[in-house]
């Protein structure tokens, strides 16, 4: 039913109050579904890494934790995007989810540095660490499995409601998977009398974690920045504005992104010989026309007029 609500609004103003609802509605279902499967994970991960002494998996269960507290951050961006345009903020709240993506990759950052110096110093230690016990293997091999049906739940939501936040949160999932396949490999070594590969599999997982980290902090950080859309969306703009009878072209056309959205910035080049109302109602249907067909928030247009007594 909320599947089909949302595939409903797709194409419709990313402003609307009905999309808005539905879109929250989606992420906080998905979240809440990624919250129990990561309470049940980090449960049995560190219990079975503790019983079976395999620091692998321990480590795979701080890494699910990890997951959990972000579960919680995005719920909490999520509530508070969604509020309305105020005197503080007049361009609305959407760069919470962008501020929450910023604090998932600090949060990453710093699990997978600690990962890997408590990786460091059980390979430092080598020699005096057991073989792990098989019941390791079955529990990784079960967060894998949990894991990856988890990720492509996640991402299907989050890509139908197009937001950057839910898809950082799909992809921690997917990086969650590759982690438990890696630390399948490490016990599978050590079963085998490898005990090295164990603690060098808890390396790898924070190696990884300390990579995802990095792509979603870096990321956020630049539209916190007020980074450009990408040249192919700017172009797709800039040929909508083009479409508007009444427009003969246009210059300085700027964006930044908010959040999800994007705030886009532009002087039209307008007739120099029609009214001031005229060139008012082109600058309008201009507007409209970005609106409906881009993920817009808002267009600051300046009309240029041209040509007959225009200055341009």
């Amino acid at each position: 039913m909320l599947s089909t609500q949302i595939e409903d609004f797709k194409g419709e103003d990313p402003r609307d109050d009905a999309l808005s609802a539905a879109r929250y509605r989606a992420g906080r279902t998905s979240t809440l579904v990624s919250i129990v499967v990561n309470i049940a994970l980090v449960m049995l991960q560190v219990t079975a890494g503790v019983f079976s002494g395999s620091q692998a998996l321990i480590a795979d269960g701080i890494h699910s934790l990890s997951d959990l507290i972000s579960d919680f951050v995005v719920l909490l961006a999520g509530h508070h995007s969604r509020k309305q345009a105020d005197d503080d903020h007049q361009y609305g709240h959407q760069r919470y989810e962008t501020a929450a993506s910023l604090a998932l990759g600090a949060l990453l950052l710093a699990v997978g540095l600690g990962m890997l110096v408590s990786a460091a110093q059980k390979i430092q230690h080598y020699g005096h660490t057991p073989p792990v016990h098989v019941a390791a293997l079955w529990v990784a091999l079960a967060a894998l499995l949990a894991k990856e049906l988890l990720f492509r739940y996640m991402l299907r939501i989050a890509e139908r409601v197009r937001s950057s936040m839910l898809v950082a949160n799909a992809w921690h999932a997917r990086s969650d998977a590759a982690s438990s396949l890696v630390v399948a490999l490490g016990i599978v070594g050590s079963l085998a009398g490898f005990t090295l590969l164990d603690p060098v599999a808890a390396a790898v997982v924070g190696l990884m974690v300390v990579r995802t980290g990095w792509g979603f902090f870096w990321s956020a950080l630049h539209d916190l920045m007020d980074r450009a859309v990408s040249a192919e969306e700017a172009e797709a703009i800039r040929t909508t504005i083009l479409a508007t009878p009444g427009v003969q072209g246009l210059h300085d056309l700027r964006t930044r992104r908010m959040g999800d959205l994007t705030l886009v910035d532009v002087h039209l080049e307008i007739d120099g010989g029609i009214t001031v109302t005229e060139g008012h109602a082109i600058a309008i249907e201009a507007r409209r026309r970005v609106l409906a067909a881009h993920h817009v928030l808002d267009v600051m247009t300046h009309v240029d007029p041209v040509g007959q007594g225009g200055a341009h």
